[in-house]
């Protein structure tokens, strides 16, 4: 029986079970610790980010984005269509309603024309969201630029959610650091891990700030447990704070190792008749998080579904690729600017096993699965 290829596994190196034991034989165990502080000083360091706060998750780094910036009930929220359902989750956790934006081909993220043709369309009837979360998917940064252009032309301001797109760059410079506050994810299957928790960054202290005090359960500052608003416990422990600096330490062997993956499978794959990798846009390096391809199965012969319940077989884990949110069932009712493009993506769109750990002879197996599955279906 062969042994499972996951999509995307963690990655440990030996330099976490340092700060973890150092937690534990100082009793940092809870939330809060140097391990914490020192994690968030280290990924301001890495990324260019002024101030960060860490938090249990991505997830909850959306959630204080959105509180901070006063999102309530009845807002609106511009937002990706092409993602995770957790991008979107949180502006429903606010009362507020999402409103998706299409997904362009140049870089599978976020159309800026689009968002700048949504935006006028609510400044004439006086109907302008609250704020517009931007996704990085698969990787790579969106094209982020004229995105900031429409959002400060009307005052919006840009939540970032780079969970997957940590380590790679735009214009030379993070994903995550360009609008008025951005997240990430260190869930177990990101690039980098914690196993589970998040951060959220912003140039303004005030909002880093108000960060820290709402994932503490909004703790008042009194000798007494007080409390004058709703908080939640939302902070990253020391423990896996911990696991976080060592992680960064390696964070470019981990990029370096997946764009290996990629390379890989496109020197192998590329000139099968209807297989298209996702593209790297040319303003920015991709980490290639996940190897992301699209199948047109009248050249191949068959589809991404087809493909991917063969990978199975072999214990080969594949995925489609995000099932846009204005396709998912529990947002049906939401508005969406376009959605073809998104919506095609899904439909032909197969992530590859991709982690850094992957050894030569498990590309070689996934690859040879693909290569089966073609000449199976024409010959």
């Amino acid at each position: 029986m062969n042994k499972p290829i996951l999509l995307s596994t963690p990655h440990m190196s030996y330099r976490e079970l340092e700060f973890v034991k150092e937690a534990f034989a100082t009793n940092w165990i809870a939330p809060v610790g140097p391990h914490v502080d020192a994690f968030e000083n280290e990924f301001c360091l890495l990324t260019g980010a002024a101030h960060a706060a860490a938090v249990s998750s991505g997830t909850a780094a959306i959630h204080l984005a959105l509180r901070l910036l006063g999102v309530e009930s009845g807002s609106e929220v511009f937002c990706s269509t092409l993602t995770f359902a957790a991008t979107a989750n949180p502006i429903v956790y606010q009362g507020a309603k999402p409103v998706f934006i299409d997904s362009d081909y140049k870089s599978w993220n976020m159309n800026p024309d689009l968002l700048r043709e949504a935006l006028a369309a609510r400044a004439r009837i006086g109907k302008l969201p609250k704020a517009v979360i931007l996704v990085h998917l698969y990787g790579q940064s969106a094209d982020i630029e004229p995105i900031l252009a429409a959002c400060n032309e009307y005052d919006i301001p840009l939540i970032e959610d780079a969970a997957e797109s940590l380590g790679a760059t735009y214009k030379g410079q993070s994903p995550g650091t360009f609008g008025r506050i951005g997240i990430y994810s260190f869930n177990g299957n990101k690039i980098i891990t914690t196993s589970g928790g998040g951060m959220l960054v912003s140039d303004n202290p005030e909002l880093v700030a108000k960060a820290r005090f709402l994932a503490t359960q909004a703790r008042d500052n009194a000798p007494h447990y007080q409390h004058s608003e709703i908080g939640f416990n939302y902070r990253l422990s020391n423990v896996l704070a911990g696991i976080g600096r060592g992680q960064l330490q390696v964070l470019s062997e981990r990029v370096a190792a997946r764009r290996h993956n990629f390379e890989v499978y496109q020197q192998a794959l590329d000139n099968l008749p209807g297989v298209e990798f996702m593209p790297e846009a040319d303003f920015g390096t991709c980490t290639r998080w996940l190897t992301c391809l699209t199948v047109d199965p009248e050249a191949f012969g068959a589809d991404r579904e087809q493909i991917r319940l063969t990978l199975a077989t072999q214990q080969i884990e594949a995925r489609p690729v995000w099932k846009p949110l204005h396709l998912q069932p529990v947002f049906a009712e939401c508005e969406c600017f376009g959605g073809a493009v998104a919506s095609d993506l899904f439909a032909r769109g197969l992530c590859l096993p991709s982690g850094s750990n992957l050894t030569h002879e498990e590309l070689e197996r996934v690859i040879e699965a693909i290569f089966t599955v073609y000449n199976n279906r024409n010959n």
